[in-house]
């Protein structure tokens, strides 16, 4: 009772869904972003020897992102070049962390610092369409828990795991920026945004037929305009001069 008078009716309400999801938040204090170790543990698909080397066109790409540096400066261009490192290998290992401290003549520490800090790098392998599901709460609120329960049982994987085909891979993420456009999931580079449950089996069934659905909201809304109509700039806007006093 002395819950509800503080929070109100609505308050308990949300204060409740809060704590039905919390148990999707379990990540322990030694993980950082979608439940990756911070350390580095050998394992056969990832270890000094994987084999990895920046192919003829990257190496052209690597010139061009450090020509937007100054010279003496090619630390600045780490992530640009291990994101570049990714997308050729499909995810990061320690190789090709390696092969970047070398290019860019920093230390090895310098860039395992950078790729386990920053959540955009997948230092294990993932499926070829990595699903990071943001369930912060404005997207917890709009329900984004029924989006993840319903990747998780249609594709019968849990979060952090990869589907046996080898597509698909799940990743609780925290906010990507999209609250107006709750719930949403992002897919490799894109955003897929005011979302049903319904959407989401279409967006799965789309990619597992080898095509690729349209990304934005699918509420038939333009990005992020407003649902209803407009409760702001609701006339013409006024010219030049518009409350300048006249004497000005």
């Amino acid at each position: 009772m002395a819950l509800r008078r503080l929070l109100g009716q609505r308050g308990v309400h949300y204060f409740g869904r809060y704590l039905r999801c919390a148990s999707l938040h379990n990540t322990s204090q030694v993980y950082g972003g979608g439940g990756q170790l911070f350390v580095h543990r050998d394992s056969p698909e990832n270890n000094p020897d994987t084999p990895f080397e920046f192919s003829g066109d990257n190496l052209k790409r690597v010139e061009a992102i450090l020509k937007n540096y100054p010279e003496g400066h090619k630390a600045a261009a780490v992530i640009p070049v291990l994101d570049l490192a990714q997308r050729q290998h499909g995810w990061l290992p320690i190789s090709a962390m390696n092969s970047v401290a070398k290019l860019l003549n920093l230390s090895r520490m310098r860039v395992y610092e950078v790729a386990t800090f920053y959540t955009m790098f997948n230092r294990s392998p993932i499926g070829k369409f990595h699903l990071q599901v943001c369930t912060t709460t404005p997207c917890m609120l709009c329900d984004s828990t029924s989006i993840v329960e319903t990747i998780k049982s249609k594709l019968n994987i849990d979060v952090g795991e990869t589907s046996a085909d080898g597509l698909f891979t799940l990743t609780e993420v925290e906010c990507l920026g999209a609250c107006v456009n709750a719930p949403m999931v992002q897919i490799n580079d894109d955003y897929y945004e005011d979302l049903t449950v319904k959407d989401t089996e279409f967006i799965l069934d789309e990619f597992k037929a080898g095509r690729k659905p349209k990304a934005g909201p699918y509420n038939g809304r333009c990005a992020a305009e407003p649902i209803k109509e407009l409760s702001s700039l609701t006339e013409p806007p006024t010219g030049p001069g518009f409350g300048v006093r006249s004497d000005l």
